[in-house]
């Protein structure tokens, strides 16, 4: 969860004086002297540790940060937010599209067709074209090849739930007499075909097709499922988008094995084993298979449109050899459990990843620090940085103390230092606008949070501007909804909720909650009354827990708080859906897709819908988000979903903050040219401000470089 985080501050003079009484901290210089390779190591800071170090199952931004170093995807984005391949060295995206042929339509010119004469006759069409720059010729020439599917019978089991006994699941056997189909290879996906073939084949042809009329189910089925299971086995057009990888040769994990297309798909199937529960299935679900054509190219096909395709292969690659079923098995035995019920959550692996990103593990001391160590082979060369070393440093003063002894690296600064800290010679310094927002959550499984009115109720006794005049010092913007501010998805039309107590009240009394005699709200005679709780560790969320705890008691609200150590927040409570209400944060990608967050069936254990929020046009929209790739329309469709979710409030949505990091002004980026001579530039950030980017690049010098590093 990173997907994508007080009220009483300490004097600073007192503060640094208690420090230097009871807590000595060596000085950069004295480390480097003891220590003539600290240069060559990278200390960074964090409140909290990693849960697991596996991509394909961790979903907080800790277990993230270390996974990016010691895995590496197919792709990701350069500094100009364009894809740029990693162990992936070029792709294609193709389509291949699919429509039964439908002898109750008449074709233009054509009439009735069998599957041979349709097939000619569209690329009678393609070899003439259309007139003009019409959708039709666009579509047309985008046709590299017609070809035609004989009929073919096909069966397909569904599950249901037994309407006389929910408990229990049925099993219906469908059977399909397909006829032909008629298979159309794009150049390019072509989400508007058939729209446009339309034009061509007549617009009804598609729609008239009626699947039922070749399906046969076992058993009982009311007519409404039965057309469902007609259309789900026979659909009427099929889009199949296409990539192809080129992954690139020699490219080896830490252990010494060499990287290839098997590995691709066994990560793939590793996401998709549901013994593995992992968070990432919603992005996979949409492939229909994962093909290894040779061990350096391997060719994705989906089950329909899908937008987000691309950028899904930025997921860290497993070692199959080390993950299979076999090597599972053998490590189960070795551990004396029982190998049917191994799964890849159980295996070591998560606390000793092997992966063939720029960095090797080494150590793992929990809650202390985890140590990875140069990757000496990586492809692309090795970083700079000999070692790269994650100290979990829970308190804030304190990582600001080792910080300024040079015993980590760098600083995110706490909203109240921003000012102080950017004006800093010693440092440069790094800001934006946060890729996200922080937020409190409703468990929409219990009562009463299964009612808007009361979502909305507790969002507008809250004053958020005060929480980022005084909490945020400024270093902060209310936010209304699910996306990026920065972004065109972002409905800047929708208001923030009004700091409105007494209109809390009266929406409050509209749901059925009156004040009794000594001030509480109640109903039906119980107190309106829940526990909130947040990850320890973060003094922001602690204070906004307190504002939040005293907003809803000024109305009658009976709220209890609760901080929790982060690993036991995450996995026993976020996890589980075990919550009332919960303070936590999203950090963003630049993808619209909000299926895990947001879908309706996101909401089990371990998936990322922790609120159980559900709406059947929000899903709807989700879904066509997905599928489509004309930006303006999906902009549109993310609009839309945004004025939903705010109506609903799922969330109180609080703020986006503003983030600034500080590094020593010695940190630069080391470059060598082909003459072999080194230069050193300044450390900038990216378009969405990661300044990390060229992390691979650092190296700390033992004197701050002559050219301005002012950030």
């Amino acid at each position: 969860m990173t997907s994508k985080r007080i009220l009483i501050f300490a004097p600073l003079a007192l503060t640094l004086f208690l420090l230097q009484s009871y807590l000595w901290v060596p000085s950069y210089e004295e480390q480097t002297r003891g220590n003539p390779h600290r240069l060559e190591e990278y200390i960074d800071g964090s409140i909290g540790d990693a849960s697991l170090l596996n991509p394909v199952l961790s979903a907080d931004s800790a277990s993230s940060q270390i996974e990016g170093l010691v895995f590496e995807g197919l792709l990701d984005r350069d500094e100009n937010l364009h894809f740029r391949g990693r162990l992936a060295k070029s792709w294609e995206i193709n389509e291949t599209a699919y429509f039964y042929v439908n002898p109750r339509a008449r074709v233009p010119g054509l009439g009735a067709a069998e599957g041979d004469r349709l097939a000619e006759f569209i690329r009678e069409a393609v070899r003439k074209g259309a007139s003009g720059e019409t959708s039709l010729a666009r579509s047309l020439s985008n046709i590299r090849a017609v070809s035609v599917v004989p009929p073919r019978t096909l069966q397909k089991n569904f599950r249901e739930k037994d309407p006389k006994d929910p408990k229990k699941t049925l099993v219906v056997r469908v059977r399909a007499k397909a006829p032909a189909r008629i298979r159309l290879d794009l150049k390019t996906v072509d989400q508007d075909l058939f729209t446009n073939l339309g034009i061509l084949l007549g617009k009804e042809y598609f729609s008239s097709f009626r699947a039922a009329d070749y399906v046969a189910v076992t058993g009982p089925v009311p007519a409404e499922r039965f057309s469902y299971y007609a259309r789900k086995i026979l659909p009427a057009v099929e889009h199949n988008p296409v990539l192809v990888f080129h992954l690139r040769p020699g490219v080896r994990f830490h252990d010494g094995h060499l990287f290839d297309a098997g590995d691709v798909k066994f990560t793939y199937e590793a996401i998709m084993n549901p013994a593995n529960l992992s968070p990432r299935i919603a992005d996979y679900e949409p492939v229909k298979s994962v093909e290894v054509v040779d061990p350096l190219t391997v060719r994705i096909t989906y089950k329909r449109l899908y937008s987000p395709a691309l950028g899904t292969w930025s997921m860290g690659i497993l070692p199959e050899h080390l993950l299979n079923e076999k090597a599972l098995a053998a490590e189960a035995r070795a551990r004396g459990l029982d190998p049917r019920k191994f799964s890849l959550r159980e295996s070591r692996f998560n606390r000793h990843p092997v992966g063939c990103g720029p960095f090797v593990f080494r150590e793992w001391e929990s809650d202390q620090y985890i140590l990875l160590d140069r990757f000496e082979d990586y492809w692309e060369g090795p970083p700079n940085y000999g070692r790269y070393v994650y100290r979990i440093i829970p308190d804030l003063l304190t990582q600001e103390m080792e910080f300024y002894a040079g015993t980590i690296d760098s600083y995110n600064v706490q909203p109240h230092q921003v000012r102080r800290l950017k004006a800093d010679p010693r440092f440069q310094s790094f800001s934006g606008l946060s890729f996200g927002y922080t937020y409190i959550g409703y468990n929409m499984r219990r009562k009463p949070f299964d009612d808007p009115r009361v979502r909305r109720a507790l969002g507008m006794a809250i004053d958020v501007d005060k929480i980022i005049r005084y909490v945020l010092h400024g270093q902060g913007e209310r936010i209304t909804g699910p996306f990026p501010k920065q972004t065109d998805y972002y409905n800047h039309n929708v208001t923030p909720l009004p700091y409105d107590p007494e209109g809390a009240l009266k929406l409050l009394a509209r749901a059925g909650w009156r004040r009794n005699a000594q001030g509480w709200l109640e109903k039906d005679g119980k107190r309106l009354r829940f526990t909130l709780i947040t990850n320890s560790g973060n003094d922001l969320r602690k204070a906004v827990l307190a504002i939040a705890q005293d907003s809803w008691k000024k109305i009658g609200v009976d709220v209890r708080t609760d901080l929790l150590e982060w690993s036991v927040f995450l996995q026993e409570r976020v996890d589980k859906g075990d919550f009332d209400a919960l303070i936590l944060g999203w950090m963003m990608g630049i993808e619209p897709d909000l299926y895990q967050i947001w879908h309706s069936s996101q909401s089990g254990p371990h998936q990322l819908n922790f609120v159980a929020f559900g709406n059947r046009e929000a899903d709807d929209l989700i879904a066509k988000i997905r599928r489509e790739y004309d930006f303006d329309r999906q902009v549109a469709y993310c609009r839309r979903l945004h004025e939903i979710i705010a109506r609903e409030q799922p969330y109180t949505f609080l703020y986006v903050g503003k983030w600034t990091a500080v590094l020593d002004k010695r940190i630069v980026i080391k470059r060598v040219d082909e003459a072999g001579r080194v230069h050193y530039e300044k450390i900038r950030p990216t378009k969405t401000g990661n300044y990390t980017f060229y992390f691979n690049r650092w190296i700390k010098l033992p004197e701050a470089p002559g050219f301005a590093m002012d950030g």
